[in-house]
Formats: structure tokens, sequence, C-alpha cells
């Protein structure tokens, strides 16, 4: 499984550690990944992903899930993200 957030793509960087005589070694910064479940409005389910708690802020600050697919981009969403962007415009569009 790879460490990589599901709706924001943020994934590991790699950086130095810097010891106290500043020596240099190389090191990865790993995202902060949870296990959540999301709940989406407009397919009226339980959604389970992977994401960043970044992520998390994100999406509450846009207004659910929903909210937050319909506005990202389908290429940094994994494409279990891009499946739930398209199922939900399509409900949607019949909606209306």
């Amino acid at each position: 499984m790879s460490r990589r957030c599901e709706l924001t793509g943020k994934g590991a960087q790699v950086g130095h550690k810097v010891s106290h005589s500043n020596i240099k070694t190389k090191r990865r910064f790993l995202p902060n990944l949870c296990n959540v479940t999301l709940i989406s409005d407009a397919l009226n389910r339980n959604v389970r992903l992977r994401v960043s708690t970044n992520a998390l802020k994100s999406v509450d600050h846009r207004g659910g899930l929903d909210a937050f697919l319909l506005k990202a981009s389908a290429d940094e969403l994994s494409p279990k993200a891009v499946e739930l962007k398209r199922q939900i415009e399509k409900k949607l569009a019949a909606a209306s």
C-alpha cells in the first residue's frame, strides 16, 4: 500500500536529518495518513478512504466530501476517488 493521500495526492518527501555536528543523513518525511469513513450526501452511503489529516481539514472546510471531490482536479485524486467523483456528478446531473 502506497503512502499517498487518496484525496490530495500528498506523498512522502525526502530531506536531511541534521545532527548537532551538522552531519546530514537522508531521511523520509511521511504524510500523516488515517483510515477514515466519510459520508457522501449525494450517494447516501459511507466511503472508506486513506487520507491525510490535512485533507480531512480541507474536506471539512469545503463543506463535505461531495463538495471537495467536485472542486478537486482528477489528476491529483486516486482512481477510487475519481470513480466516486464521476458517480456524484452523474447522480447530481440526474437530479437536476
